[in-house]
């Protein structure tokens, strides 16, 4: 294990040993490094003001991406590039997400142009893209003078101007530090364990129980910043060779718990184009690109968007405590509202979806106050199989509804064997009311949560049902 933390930023190498593990890379670029240009806004991962970008090697590839650096903590960035807004510019001009920033006046305060620049720089490998690529880009950027009309013209025109030259590939810089050692990180009172194999990390958890397990921060990070908990020790996955593994099959997907969302994207996407839309809706790009598929099981959250669609489709969830390895179905990972099927010293380790018949029969809805990067009030998927007109099968499953992700059974039993008629979903619309008592919060009351919870049901059935009228909106930001 070294006990030295190494990243490179804007091209420096960077060592250190002496630091707080639970210090943000947002506090740190500001504090230590006075590189004030990556702002403070909400510090929980929403505005955007705080973008900056990193670089790992993803299939031995370096892969650019945005994240905010008030969730990163520091130990996060070991053996990664990070990039702040100060050194886009070349030796004579700017960065073309620069300048077509200033060409197309897309500035007001200018307190969240930082942000956006970084978010495009972040997208500009990706060469030219339509204007619903940049909305996504940028969803995870808040401009409180609402000047998004010169911004998103921003991302389409900067490709328009000439391509930087100056940029150092940062593949050498990054195999130098894809070593195979591990780090532990000891400061203030916290250590903080940086495992390179899977092996390792499995015998850090076992031996450390009380640790908190960190993948992505995405909720760590919170509680940090805004509850100012002060956790002793630390197991980071990042480094964990092969832990963000995503291997596909004809019959079925593999995801290892450290895949993030953006990684696992276009897997998810064949399973079912409804639930890539989920996907693409899920947090902003900047948390896609933090946040594991495998940490929003394991965090157990009763409205993470995840779960219920894996748990449609017949997921398994692989456990590991030591040496010993179980799997089980994820249905029954969570009992109770913060309570997991998980002993002391057990963490999640990966996943298996199987393919469902057809990718469009997994139909996904949520329903939050935003189309984009909001919360959800409920979600609901539905893998209903029909056989000459009858209901042959159907798992139905909601978060938002109950204190855990959870089955409508008594729903399901309404319907299958049924014929699958409107009279059927109708009759079975009652049965909602034994499967869910919903609470009321700031997201949606109980009563509404029931009442969309049942016509998501009906929405089912119009959209598997020929002659019925279309029941989702066309254009930017909805699927088609």
């Amino acid at each position: 294990m070294r006990d030295t933390l190494r990243f490179v930023l804007n091209g420096e190498a960077v060592a250190l040993r002496d630091v707080d593990p639970r210090t943000t890379l947002l506090d740190w670029l500001r504090e230590t490094r006075r590189l004030t240009g990556t702002k403070e806004g909400c510090n929980e991962g929403d505005c955007g003001a705080c973008t900056v970008g990193v670089t790992r090697l993803e299939d031995g590839v370096p892969r650019r991406r945005a994240v905010n650096a008030c969730i990163q903590l520091l130990p996060m960035l070991d053996g990664a590039a990070v990039t702040t807004v100060e050194a886009l510019a070349g030796p004579e001009r700017l960065h073309p997400a620069q300048q077509a920033m200033v060409d197309l006046h897309g500035s007001q305060c200018g307190f969240c142009t930082p942000g956006f620049v970084m978010s495009l720089w972040s997208a500009y490998p990706d060469g030219p893209q339509p204007r619903r690529s940049i909305e996504d880009a940028l969803a995870g950027n808040l401009c409180r003078c609402t000047g998004y009309g010169p911004i998103l013209e921003s991302g389409e025109r900067m490709h328009d101007l000439p391509a930087p030259d100056w940029e150092a590939d940062p593949a050498p810089a990054l195999a130098e530090l894809s070593d195979f050692d591990g780090l532990t990180l000891t400061a203030a009172g916290c250590t903080a364990h940086v495992p390179a194999a899977e092996d390792d990390l499995a015998a850090l958890v076992e031996a450390n129980p009380e640790a908190v397990i960190v993948a992505g921060a995405t909720d760590v990070g919170l509680w940090i910043t805004k509850r100012l908990m002060e956790p002793k020790t630390l197991i980071f996955v990042n480094r964990v060779r092969d832990f963000d593994r995503v291997v596909e099959t004809p019959d079925h997907i593999e995801l290892g718990a450290g895949a993030t969302y953006a990684r696992a994207a276009e897997a998810l996407a064949s399973l079912s184009p409804d639930l890539g839309e989920m996907v693409r809706r899920l947090g902003s790009t900047q948390v896609r690109n933090s946040g594991c598929v495998g940490a929003n099981i394991a965090n157990g959250s009763p409205i993470g968007d995840g779960p219920p669609p894996l748990i449609a489709l017949g997921a398994q969830l692989v456990l590991r405590k030591g040496e010993a390895v179980r799997t089980i179905p994820l249905e029954s990972f969570f009992l109770d509202y913060g309570k997991q099927d998980r002993a002391p010293g057990e963490y999640v380790s990966a996943m298996r979806i199987p393919r469902p018949k057809s990718p469009e029969s997994l139909k996904v809805y949520k329903i939050s106050k935003r189309f984009d990067q909001d919360i959800t009030a409920t979600l609901g998927a539905f893998l209903i199989e029909v056989s000459e007109g009858t209901v042959a099968s159907a798992s139905i499953v909601y978060g938002g509804m109950a204190g855990t992700p959870k089955r409508a059974r008594a729903v399901e039993a309404a319907l299958v064997g049924k014929p699958w008629t409107r009279e059927t979903v109708e009759a079975a619309l009652p049965a909602y009311a034994e499967d869910f008592q919903p609470m009321s919060d700031m997201r949606a009351s109980a009563e509404y949560r029931l009442r969309a919870a049942q016509n998501l049901l009906l929405k089912v059935f119009h959209e598997t049902t020929e002659g019925t009228g279309k029941s989702r909106l066309v254009g930017a930001g909805a699927l088609a």
